[in-house]
């Protein structure tokens, strides 16, 4: 073969498999996917009424908007801790779900739960989703200031820690950009209202765009 037809037909197969690959991306792209929530009453929605305003509508909503067709399952229950949400955990999550978003360990926080029981509890879901070749994306949490200085550090050290052990993409802080902002908070100042909920489904869209491997990694991840 000369040169010119060799260099022509190179091409073609270039083209041809730049056509296959953004094919397959849009492919990926264009699937309905299959998300569960599984976490306590920032997730269930507590608080709020209309259930159009819950955190899973507003992932899907968002999740839309970025060009993915997803169906989020609400699997929040509120007072929920981590042991809780362990008993509940097989029943909970179906087969064959594309990404459980594990949020849990506020509770455990609140009622001065030992942060090694909370890692304990988080490391058996860990490992019984990782069983089942269910991709994860972990939620983190911090402990309220008011716990101290140790037991914040040792609680908040949870969550890398085990995203480091597992292999699973961690959103820092479930409640980033909402803790602490009065305006976005119900009248108890810790759960969300809608305006805190949408806040945070917006936030947390790029991060679960990673975790499903449609997007890239966030900066910071």
């Amino acid at each position: 073969m000369g040169s010119f037809a060799y260099r022509r037909a190179r091409t073609a197969i270039n083209v041809a498999l730049a056509v296959l690959i953004a094919a397959l991306v849009f492919v990926r792209g264009a699937e309905a996917v299959t998300i569960v929530a599984f976490g306590d009453s920032l997730t269930a929605g507590y608080g709020i009424a209309d259930a159009s305003q819950h955190f899973h509508i507003r992932l899907e909503q968002s999740l839309k908007a970025a060009g993915i067709d997803a169906k989020v399952i609400n699997a929040g229950v509120s007072g929920d801790t981590t042991a809780a949400g362990l008993a509940r955990l097989d029943w909970s999550i179906p087969d064959g779900v594309d990404l459980v978003i594990l949020e849990l360990g506020a509770n455990d926080a609140l009622r001065g739960v030992p942060p090694s029981v909370t890692q304990g509890n988080l490391d058996a879901m860990l490992a019984r989703l990782a069983a089942r070749k269910i991709p994860v994306l972990l939620a983190g949490m911090l402990a309220p200031p008011n716990l101290g200085s140790q037991y914040g550090a040792a609680f908040n050290g949870i969550f890398p820690q085990l995203s480091g052990k597992f292999g699973v993409p961690l959103y820092p802080f479930f409640l980033d950009g909402v803790a602490a902002q009065t305006p976005l908070l119900q009248n108890d100042g810790m759960h969300p209202k809608a305006e805190g909920v949408e806040l945070i489904a917006r936030n947390i869209t790029a991060y679960v765009l990673w975790a499903l491997k449609v997007g890239p990694k966030p900066p910071g991840a």
